[in-house]
């Protein structure tokens, strides 16, 4: 493009591969006027997303050249239709769209019927011979230029409508005369100073799409879906063309296949005698797009024949715009669909059978991260709801039952078979065993990183974290709603873990199974990708659950989770023991049950890899708390000597192991034993929160000397390595592999410690403000920090191979189930990632991803 057309570009020069320039709209009208033909598409221009941006840097002022660039264009379209903008007798009229490389719904709305003054309509009902079209053309103009451009609250507009419709005794706007839309138009201008001077009116709508770039409604949408603010947005001026001419004319949206269900059959909506607003409004109930076949037989076949052709050229489910004026169809805009995960699996599978795309191909044209919903009970899609409250949707899932304010009384309920919500301001270690008996998790703190947010995705439960509009008073145990009602324990409530939304309403939640469709999809996936995918699993049930879902093993035991609920008095015991022989009684009773526990989960995987962690949790986490226990006691001066101002860098991990030795030893002992028992048992035992080299050569001689008391051989029968989540264990990872048969990265303690982040204080304090502020695009503890934690992984991967050639690599924090990061990791030389099991299938979709993406591939 030449300097003196840097900022505007018409729709017949562009094309689809200038989407970061035109955005997705203007790219795609170009794109479609190239296949089309400029007969189908109506003629216009873009002012591209470059001069957003300049207009943003610029204090929200039109860059240099601009408006003359504008003009310019203008004129070339006022020469290509043969009308002129504003002229009275015969008038050009254009819509004006925002359009970003992304759709984006949060973006401003569309003006249509722009270059209608009090002159011009006139002009057009003469020369259309139609006054009622002509004053509904500028009715619709003077309102939307009034609401979308200038901000008048659309309630005042509409009551203006519904008085007029009363007056004149009639149901819908189709019914009023131009009579009556005059009257309406007179009145709305009332509300506002009308521009009447039509190039005024196009300053003022460019100016309005780019100002809405940095509307709350934009902004908050970009940090839902991770899109830059420096992006800017494309402004789409393209000449208007009419559906609202009569009885030959209409209005509608189209979807090369079913948008729900990707089913191949053609679904939509169309409106007779309305323009495309009137169609996405909801003012009035639209007819099925395969109804046009009887009401315009000639258009529908010239659309299933455009639908069919955008969809072979795009090589994806296409979502259109189109307008019949008085049987002419033409087509305004295409876009890839989206869809849930449900019709893009479909779509996928049914485009590789038709030859139109191959699996490779499928693949890249679904969003890995939707696939876990497939996989979550979910509330029934065709039932609506009454939303009460919304928070973050932390783990996929509907969910609903009965308001519980703790773990113990969640537990309780589920022995007597009740279904329940466990409701808390924050969840803690402490309240693991809720989440087992609870049907679904709700937080009025936290975020997709917190506790409650990794713990639900790991057992599989629906949860919404962060509803910081709630009021949760655990001791009263009331839960005050934002509208100042309450619901007390024992009321009912249901969670929508996919969308964060919170109803009182008994919504119907069914409970999907892996598709067949599913299951041929990530077939292809495991063909392709070089990633192994494990899972984090702790019980018999999740790892049954991981392998059924594909998962290659475990790469993740936390072993702490078998000494809670029931147990942790067990453990409690175990700490708090009056010198070695009580305390070596109290771990004999522990150990049958952890080696029960290992041998349900080896049989489970059946030859699969199982890597345990060994106990990493601060030993506080298994105590009461000091004024639960009576005052001058033995046991409370106990738990009170044990208490750590921080004890998430105190008193854990392998520090833990070094000062209670016997507490590893027992749960290696167990793990060796109960491998023993299942044959073709693969263990790996982890050593947590190493930070020295010399504490791996401490924990080695330890297992080293268990497993030679139990006849077990390292390499033949296990294997030995460390969890690296520390900075210094990356750094000095080629002195800590001399010890080591594998790492495992723990990334979210290297997050933590390496960015010197508390998850749970970060995302409940600080997270949203450094976003705000454009510090962050999203949370490190739900994509991973490339620029610096990432590259503690590869530093760590590096020098750990620099020592040990075939020194196996995994990630195991929850970074395993996040598909850029994944992308990462691939790059990076891992050998498998490790997630909770529902992303199983999100990691296997994700890892093929980035193999597809890879030059190498």
């Amino acid at each position: 493009m030449s300097t003196s057309r840097r900022w505007v570009q018409d729709f017949s020069e562009g094309s689809r591969e200038q989407r970061d320039l035109l955005g997705g709209k203007g790219a795609n009208v170009a794109e479609m006027t190239r296949i089309l033909g400029a007969d189908r598409v109506p003629a216009g221009f873009t002012i591209t997303t470059a001069a957003c941006v300049a207009y943003m840097e610029g204090g929200s002022t039109a860059p240099e050249g601009m408006d003359a660039e504008v003009a310019e264009a203008l004129a070339r379209l006022e020469a290509h239709a043969g009308k002129r903008l504003g002229d009275a007798a015969d008038p050009l009229l254009v819509s004006v769209r925002s359009g970003a490389r992304e759709s984006m719904p949060g973006m401003m709305d569309t003006v249509l019927n722009l270059g209608l003054n009090d002159a011009s309509v006139g002009g057009l009902a003469e020369r259309t011979g139609n006054a009622r079209f002509a004053w509904d053309s500028y009715r619709r103009f003077v309102q939307m230029y009034g609401n979308v451009v200038l901000g008048i609250d659309s309630d005042r507009f509409e009551e203006a409508i519904a008085a007029v419709k009363a007056a004149r005794g009639v149901e819908l706007d189709t019914d009023l005369d131009a009579a009556a839309l005059e009257e309406l138009t007179r009145t709305f201008q009332t509300f506002y100073a009308f521009p009447q001077d039509p190039h005024a009116q196009l300053d003022g709508a460019i100016r309005a799409v780019f100002d809405s770039w940095m509307g709350d409604r934009a902004v908050t949408y970009r940090r839902l879906h991770r899109i830059p603010d420096d992006w800017g947005t494309a402004v789409n001026v393209q000449q208007m063309v009419f559906g609202n001419k009569g009885d030959t004319s209409g209005s509608g949206v189209a979807f090369s296949r079913d948008e729900v269900t990707g089913e191949a059959e053609p679904s939509g909506d169309f409106l007779v005698n309305a323009q495309g607003e009137d169609v996405v409004s909801g003012v009035r109930n639209t007819q099925d797009i395969r109804d046009l076949r009887t009401v315009m037989p000639e258009a529908h076949a010239q659309l299933m024949e455009i639908l069919r052709t955008l969809e072979a050229h795009y090589k994806d489910m296409q979502d259109t715009e189109f307008t019949v004026e008085e049987g002419r169809l033409y087509m305004l805009q295409t876009r890839s669909a989206k869809r849930p995960a449900q019709a893009a699996v479909r779509f996928a599978v049914d485009a590789v059978a038709e030859g139109l795309l191959t699996e490779a191909e499928a693949l890249m044209t679904i969003d890995a991260a939707s696939v876990e919903t497939l996989l979550s009970p979910q509330f029934d899609p065709s039932v609506d709801y009454a939303v009460v409250a919304t928070g973050i949707g932390a783990s996929p899932g509907g969910a609903k039952g009965e308001v519980v304010f703790s773990a113990a009384a969640a537990v309780a309920a589920r022995a007597e078979k009740r279904d329940t919500i466990l409701v808390r301001p924050f969840t803690d270690a402490g309240d693991v065993a809720g989440f087992a008996a609870a049907r679904g998790i709700l937080t009025s703190t936290g975020g997709k990183a917190s506790h409650a947010a990794l713990v639900a995705r790991g057992m599989g439960r629906p949860a919404v974290t962060g509803a910081s509009a709630l009021k949760i008073d655990v001791r009263a145990r009331v839960l005050r709603l934002p509208d100042g009602s309450t619901v007390a324990e024992g009321g009912f409530i249901a969670i929508n873990g996919t969308t964060g939304e919170i109803t009182l309403d008994d919504v119907p939640v069914t409970a999907p199974g892996v598709s067949d469709e599913l299951e041929t999809v990530l077939g292809w996936a495991d063909g392709i990708r070089r990633l192994g995918v494990r899972a984090n699993a702790d019980t018999p049930d999740d790892a049954a659950r991981a392998v059924e879902l594909g998962a290659q093993g475990i790469g993740l035991c936390r072993s702490e989770h078998m000494f809670l609920g029931e147990r942790q008095p067990l453990m409690a015991a175990v700490i708090l023991a009056d010198g070695e022989q009580e305390r070596t009684a109290a771990i004999e009773r522990l150990r049958p049950l952890q080696e029960d526990d290992y041998e349900r989960i080896l049989v489970a995987l059946d030859g699969r890899p199982l890597c345990v962690r060994l106990l990493d949790p601060p030993l506080n986490e298994f105590l009461p708390e000091p004024h639960e226990l009576p005052e001058g006691s033995p046991e409370r001066a106990r738990v009170e000597s044990l208490q750590e101002e921080n004890p998430m860098l105190g008193t854990r991990g392998v520090r833990l192991g070094i000062l209670q030795p016997e507490l590893y030893e027992m749960q290696v002992r167990a793990l060796f034993r109960a491998a023993a028992r299942v044959p073709g048992a693969d263990v790996e035992v982890m050593i947590p929160l190493v930070d020295y080299e010399l504490e791996l050569d401490f924990m080695e001689d330890l297992v080293a000397r268990v497993a030679d008391e139990e006849g077990v051989v390292r390499g033949r029968d296990y294997k030995f390595g460390s969890m690296i989540e520390l900075p210094r264990a990356c750094f000095l990872a080629d002195r800590i592999a001399r010890h080591a048969d594998f790492f495992s990265f723990g990334t979210n303690d290297l997050t933590q410690t390496g960015l010197g982040f508390s998850r749970e204080d970060i995302e409940a304090r600080i997270l949203e403000r450094y976003i705000d502020v454009k510090i962050l695009d999203r949370s490190p503890f739900e994509t991973i920090d490339t620029p610096g934690v990432a590259q503690m992984v590869r530093m760590g991967a590096w020098l750990g191979r620099k020592t040990k050639v075939d020194l196996k690599l995994g990630v195991c924090g929850e970074h395993g189930g996040d598909p850029d990061s994944i992308a990462f990791f691939h790059d990076s030389g891992i050998d498998y990632v490790s997630c909770s099991p529902p992303r199983v299938p999100v990691a296997r979709l994700a890892a093929a991803q980035a193999a597809i993406a890879d030059r190498r591939f």
